[in-house]
């Protein structure tokens, strides 16, 4: 029996991936920015008018499906995430949490139930990249 820990498996919800990165905003500028036309278009795709509040679905221009789940202003984004062609849904979560130096905040993105190890390292990649063009929107 092979007992090596394969990267990113968990045992309850698949693979799962975690991206974070500390940024020169502060919790309420951070949302902002993510929430923003600009900063939304990054990380969820293009899709018209969107409220950020439970409850609320969506179908990006991209393919991209889901609902949010959990919804705290300046904190937390919870919401299930599927392109067009995954077989299930996955689980994202982005979490704005208060850096050590006043001023600062870490952005992290979280999403698990992802079905397989090249999805996992797809969107490892995907979040590292939304994450760097967060930085650059927020030095504009």
């Amino acid at each position: 029996m092979n007992s090596e820990k394969i990267v990113g498996l968990t045992a309850s919800v698949g693979f799962q991936i975690g991206v974070r990165r500390t940024v020169s905003l502060s919790q309420g500028k951070a949302w902002e920015l993510l929430t923003s036309q600009k900063g939304r278009k990054l990380w969820l795709g293009e899709i018209a008018d969107f409220t950020f509040e439970k409850g609320e679905a969506f179908c990006t221009k991209e393919g991209i499906t889901g609902v949010l789940r959990v919804v705290k202003p300046d904190e937390q984004l919870r919401l299930t995430w599927q392109p067009a062609g995954w077989p299930e849904a996955s689980t994202l979560q982005i979490r704005l949490l208060p850096a050590a130096s006043p001023g600062k905040t870490t952005i992290s993105f979280h999403q698990e139930k992802l079905d397989t190890m090249p999805r996992r390292e797809e969107m490892k990649a995907r979040w590292e990249a939304v994450i760097n063009g967060l930085l650059e929107l927020a030095q504009k």
